[in-house]
């Protein structure tokens, strides 16, 4: 009985022991099995001819060389361009003026600036006017001069005139037409003399008709208009050609303004401005620039612009301080609000807003600059939608993420 035992015992050994063996050379094939697979798999995946640093096939680098080149953006979400404050607009064709101020002031017209002077020496023995700012008429007397020369040649006038009028008392005929005619000819001589030193015909008859020299010679008004200086006082010496007065007409004013240096290609002859003082609150003035000097001051770096005005009743006086608007029409340009062009000293960028969120850094070129608008010359075509608020904000992003500095880059 307890052999019996024992070979139950032995028999259920072996039969455990041998399907332990066939189960453990089941799992063992399927191992391998999979690990080929696996190895075969891995092989069929890896790329032809990149293996240990093998140059691409042909058609591999065509297929790069293919593909075009990525424009960088960044990207900001719809909700933080509401957060930040995001505004875009078009860039558009449109009509650009610009209106330069400044500020000028009534000066006399140099047209119509006279001077009263006198060709012989003298002293003035009397004064008929004896203060700047006088008006005055044409042909108004001004002042008396007392010259011992002028009154020797009227003197010698006269004798002349007796000497021929003596002449006409000789018997002989021949010899009375040679005195008449010698005599006529020292008369017309004298009498040139007295015109050249300004003795009116008028006053060569009173001579002639009193037969007394004028002790004095008047000095007339040229022209009608303001005694604007006045050079001379009663008992003075005078010298040929000395001035005495200067006369000016203000029925019409020129107004000087100055022009910087930057503003003076956009200034042309013929332009309209308007003009407005202090001295007249709510009146406004209209002139045409009428000539730019040639010269600019060192100091200021200013050129000046000259306007003429109508001034029929003098109220418009010299020195008088205008404010001037002068509007240009600088045609249709291609413009963008300022505040959409950064500039950084180097480069000028501005954001194009590509939909979706992202923006695209390109550099521009900007030309004339007016009120809160800017030409562009390049970088941006018409139509394409700028940002104009924010776009410090967009570009600090794009400094962050390299975008920036990566497109210029690209650019050179």
């Amino acid at each position: 009985m307890k052999k019996r035992n024992i070979t139950i015992v032995v028999v259920s050994l072996l039969v455990v022991a041998a399907a332990f063996a066939y189960l453990y050379r089941t799992e063992l094939k399927s191992a391998v099995t999979s690990i080929g697979l696996f190895t075969k798999s891995a092989e069929n995946e890896q790329p032809t001819g990149h293996q240990h640093g093998a140059p691409p096939a042909p058609a591999e680098t065509k297929e790069a060389q293919a593909q075009p080149e990525e424009t960088p953006t960044v990207e900001i979400p719809t909700d933080k361009q509401q957060l930040i404050g995001v505004r875009t607009v078009k860039a558009a064709v449109q009509p650009l003026h610009r209106v330069i101020r400044t500020v000028g002031r009534i000066e006399f017209d140099e047209k119509r600036l006279t001077t009263a002077n006198t060709k012989i020496e003298g002293w003035i023995e009397k004064l008929h006017v004896d203060y700047v700012g006088r008006y005055v008429q044409k042909g108004e007397p001004l002042a008396e001069i007392f010259s011992p020369e002028l009154v020797a040649t009227q003197q010698e006038y006269l004798n002349i005139l007796r000497w021929a009028n003596q002449g006409k008392g000789v018997n002989e005929e021949r010899v009375a037409m040679l005195l008449l005619k010698d005599a006529q000819t020292l008369v017309e001589a004298a009498k040139e003399r007295l015109r050249l030193w300004d003795i009116s015909d008028e006053q060569i008859k009173k001579i002639e008709a009193t037969g007394k020299p004028i002790r004095t010679l008047t000095v007339y008004s040229p022209a009608s208009g303001y005694v604007l200086q006045k050079m001379v006082v009663q008992g003075m010496r005078v010298m040929p050609g000395e001035k005495l007065f200067d006369v000016v007409d203000l029925s019409s004013v020129w107004m000087i303004c100055d022009i910087y240096e930057y503003e003076l290609p956009l200034i042309k002859i013929g332009q309209t401005a308007r003009v407005s003082l202090s001295y007249f609150p709510g009146k406004e003035f209209s002139s045409q620039v009428d000539y730019i000097y040639p010269s600019l001051a060192s100091e200021t770096r200013t050129a000046k612009a000259r306007f003429t005005i109508p001034n029929p009743d003098g109220s418009l006086k010299p020195q008088m301080f205008t404010n001037v608007e002068i509007k240009i029409n600088l045609g249709n340009r291609l413009a963008v609000p300022s505040e959409a062009v950064i500039d950084t000293g180097t480069r000028q960028i501005a954001y194009i807003d590509k939909g979706d969120g992202y923006f695209e850094p390109r550099e521009v070129t900007t030309g004339l600059k007016v009120d809160e608008l800017v030409e562009v010359t390049s970088g941006i075509k018409a139509g394409e939608k700028v940002a104009s608020s924010a776009n410090f904000l967009i570009d600090s992003e794009a400094q962050l993420k390299g975008v920036t500095a990566l497109k210029m880059k690209k650019s050179k």
